[in-house]
C-alpha cells in the first residue's frame, strides 16, 4: 500500500473539511438565541469594557449549567482587569471543564507571565503544542507572548 505524502493529505484534508463543516451547518438544527445576558457581556469584553462584562458574566455563570467558556471569559476579563487571582480560579475551573479548552490554556498562560511565572506558561504552550495538529492561534499566539516575555528579561 502506498502512503500518502503529509503534503499532499494536508492539502486534501484543507479542502475537504470547509465543506464537511458547511454540510454540518446546514443540517444543524436552528439554535437556540444566545442568552442577552451574556451576548452584553460579550459585546462589553470587545468593546474593552470588562469591569462591566464581569457581574454579567457572573450572573450568567450562576444560573446556566457548567460552562467552560464562561469561566475562560470570566478569567480573560479578570485578567484584563489586573486581578489575577480570580483570573486563574476561572481559568483553572475553564480547564476541569474542558481539558482540552484551547484558548483558556492560551490566557492562563498569558496570566503565568504576568505573574512572572515562565515555567508555568511554558507548561500550557507545551499542552497547546500538543492539542493542535499543525498549529493554531492559540499555540502561535502564547508562543509569541512567551518570546515577547524573554525579550523583555534579558
Amino acid at each position: 500500500m502506498r502512503r500518502i505524502p503529509m503534503a499532499v493529505f494536508a492539502a486534501l484534508l484543507s479542502m475537504c473539511l470547509p465543506l464537511s463543516l458547511a454540510r454540518a451547518a446546514d443540517s444543524a438544527p436552528a439554535s437556540v438565541p444566545a442568552d442577552p445576558q451574556y451576548a452584553q457581556a460579550v459585546a462589553a469584553i470587545k468593546a474593552h469594557q470588562y469591569d462591566k462584562a464581569i457581574p454579567m458574566l457572573q450572573a450568567y455563570a450562576r444560573r446556566s449549567p457548567p460552562d467552560a467558556d464562561v469561566h475562560n471569559l470570566l478569567g480573560y476579563a479578570y485578567r484584563k482587569t489586573g486581578k489575577l487571582e480570580p483570573a486563574f480560579d476561572h481559568y483553572k475551573q475553564a480547564l476541569a471543564l474542558d481539558p482540552k479548552h484551547r484558548a483558556a490554556h492560551e490566557y492562563i498562560g498569558e496570566a503565568y507571565l504576568m505573574a512572572n511565572n515562565l515555567p508555568k506558561a511554558e507548561e500550557h504552550l507545551k499542552i497547546l503544542d500538543g492539542l493542535c495538529t499543525l498549529s493554531c492561534e492559540e499555540y502561535r499566539d502564547l508562543k509569541k507572548a512567551v518570546a515577547d516575555y524573554k525579550a523583555r528579561s534579558r
